[in-house]
């Protein structure tokens, strides 16, 4: 697995820069934008959560049947759903989507949002409660015996799963976080540890602590590493600046109006959880950052989640991207301003050079040895 690109799994055409017009869930838009990824190169695409979206896992089903090769990651988080139903449920849409089934554990960043759906644990006791929940769905989807489970969180005994997954020997799960206690459990549980776009210098020293918990919980390697983009391409570097900034102002615009159901239970000055205080640290150090890193919007949004950009040509952005893959990120997820658009443009003009790029490396190396 060289190299991955994970998208957006959309359900209707809103963004920062877009405001919505019509209703949470267009099934036309949502299959039309799963579509674009599978046809223009991407490996993944993310079905988000938050406590008033549409539910991913049904919106996952839709799309398994309207896509043949795109893997269907799911967001999903503890609280909702207890984790010996949750392995039943992602088994089966793990039958339906021919194998293609993925899953994104969110412990959850904002209290508001976690109260809005009755969970009122703190933020520690949330990670510690993700713990438990990916260990019980690993077993759950591997287990042929009936077993018991004790923890602080979950108690149940004698459960086994009529139904496993069609993967084996089970789905990925991936997961994020930049606390203590994510660093923790994401290093210790997670296949895939999930990134937001920092600069190269706090992306390393991310990296560092997660090996240093791998290690810890006794595992040999790290979780594969997926960091987190917004990327904003031009013909010309000129074109590409004068495009982002651009986007500051339809972010402004958007910003006046009506705030989004899910803006509305995050501030944008004062973030909980780590992963925005990073990133807000990153804006206080100035606006560009490396090749091609912006950070600008993150600024507007209040480092609200994957908000920092790659700003340039295609080539200039898949450079870009290579510095980070150098690092030993193995997993790209990009989501544009423009959804649609971008989600084909990105596939067309960028994702081919990265992987060419990694290809001529990978070549040498066979030449080499």
């Amino acid at each position: 697995m060289p190299v991955e690109f994970l998208g957006i799994a959309g359900t209707n055409p809103a963004s920062e820069v877009e405001p919505r017009t019509g209703g949470a869930l267009d099934l036309e838009y949502t299959a039309k934008l799963a579509r674009a990824h599978e046809d223009n190169g991407w490996d993944r695409v993310l079905f988000a959560y938050h406590s008033g979206s549409p539910d991913p896992a049904q919106v996952a089903a839709y799309v398994a049947g309207r896509t043949e090769r795109i893997n269907l990651v799911v967001a999903h988080r503890p609280n909702v759903a207890y984790p010996t139903l949750t392995a039943k449920t992602f088994a089966t849409l793990d039958h339906i989507s021919g194998g293609r089934f993925e899953v994104h554990v969110i412990t959850g960043g904002s209290t508001a949002d976690q109260a809005a759906e009755g969970d009122f644990l703190s933020k520690d006791d949330r990670y510690g409660r993700t713990q438990e929940f990916i260990q019980i769905l690993k077993q759950a989807w591997t287990s042929d015996e009936r077993f018991d489970f004790a923890g602080k969180h979950y108690q149940f005994e004698q459960f086994v799963a009529d139904i496993k997954p069609l993967q084996q020997p089970r789905p990925r799960i991936s997961f994020g976080g930049s606390s203590a206690a994510a660093y923790a459990v994401g290093a210790a549980e997670a296949d895939i540890f999930a990134l937001w776009g920092e600069p190269l210098a706090g992306t390393r020293e991310q990296l560092a602590t997660i090996d240093a918990e791998a290690a810890r919980a006794g595992r040999a390697d790290r979780p594969t590493i997926q960091i987190a983009f917004r990327p904003i391409i031009g013909a010309t570097e000129e074109l590409a600046w004068e495009k982002a900034e651009r986007i500051l102002g339809r972010i402004k615009d958007v910003q006046a109006g009506t705030p989004s159901p899910k803006a509305r239970l995050r501030s944008r000055t004062n973030p909980e959880n780590a992963g925005s205080q990073r990133l807000l640290k990153a804006v206080s150090e100035g606006d560009r950052h490396d090749r091609a890193l912006w950070t600008a919007p993150t600024g507007l949004t209040g480092g609200g989640g994957n908000s920092t950009a790659l700003v340039g040509t295609p080539d200039t952005i898949a450079a870009a991207l290579l510095d980070y893959y150098d690092l030993g990120i193995r997993i790209f997820s990009a989501r544009g301003y423009d959804i649609y658009d971008d989600a084909v443009d990105f596939g067309r003009y960028v994702i081919p050079l990265v992987r060419s790029e990694i290809a001529h490396r990978e070549s040498r190396k066979d030449l080499a040895s």
